[in-house]
């Protein structure tokens, strides 16, 4: 771990001191949370061991440093992954106040808002999290329009608070509004196309009102979706192994549903 945080901190301060712009900045400081061989993001432990090392590389900076603010985003996305969610708010709650004490963009203050969201949902606190859900949501989509992926990975939060607040129905008119935009600006391989797919057959499942049709709809994606989820992150990665759940689980309501009655 101490190896990759310091290669990190060494291709981000030779970008800044040489000034290569902007472009390859971003690329060098994804390097704090992708992996460069396999060009995925890190999971679990390693995420969070490399949100502390980022935090701890920038803590230093004056807060009105784009870098220090980052790095908190970093540390509260880490903290979040290992489910510590109560040192994750504190993180993203401080990170907001900030970055609205010293008048950031929009854009950024709506990443925070998204991240804290996640928090709140994470924590229980299913109503703060659609509250602040929506106005991102609502808030991409008048910043940078419906194809712009942070737009649809606002859509997908909203969509799975509302599946949590048992609102199926919103639920599955957003993801039928949002799922065939990613599918033709991203791909169908991409892992938000991906989880997309994957939440929209819970929320199709996870109801009471589900349908013979539903059920059946929600098999078929979760099917597609193990199978290219497998293909494009392995078997060993959470996402996989949460999608093949969701597949069992639907399977045995649907066999439930069409046992005949005795």
């Amino acid at each position: 771990m101490s190896c990759l945080a310091e290669q990190v901190k060494i291709l981000v301060e030779e970008a800044e001191e040489d000034n290569l712009g902007v472009k390859v900045k971003r690329e060098r400081w994804s390097r704090w949370y992708t992996c460069s061989l396999c060009e995925q993001n890190y999971h679990g432990v390693v995420q969070c061991a490399l949100g502390w090392a980022c935090w701890k590389t920038y803590l230093g900076r004056p807060e009105k440093d784009k870098t220090r603010g980052m790095a908190m985003t970093q540390l509260g996305n880490g903290l979040s992954v290992t489910n510590l969610q109560a040192d994750a708010l504190t993180v993203g709650e401080a990170e907001l106040a900030m970055m609205r004490r010293i008048g950031d963009s929009e854009h950024n203050i709506l990443i925070t808002q998204g991240n804290l969201a996640i928090t709140y949902q994470a924590l229980g606190r299913l109503e703060d999290a659609i509250l602040v859900d929506r106005d991102v949501y609502l808030g991409r989509l008048k910043l940078s329009g419906e194809e712009d992926e942070n737009t649809m990975i606002a859509a997908l939060n909203y969509a799975i608070d509302l599946r949590g607040l048992e609102s199926s129905e919103e639920g599955k008119a957003l993801f039928r509004k949002t799922m065939p935009v990613a599918r033709r600006v991203l791909g169908e391989s991409r892992v938000l196309t991906l989880k997309m797919r994957t939440t929209y057959a819970r929320t199709l499942y996870e109801n009471d009102g589900a349908t013979l049709e539903d059920l059946h709809e929600a098999v078929i994606t979760l099917e597609k979706t193990e199978r290219a989820a497998r293909r494009v992150l392995g078997s060993a990665h959470p996402f996989v192994g949460a999608t093949e759940q969701s597949l069992r689980s639907v399977r045995e309501v649907l066999r439930a549903r069409e046992a005949p009655v005795a």
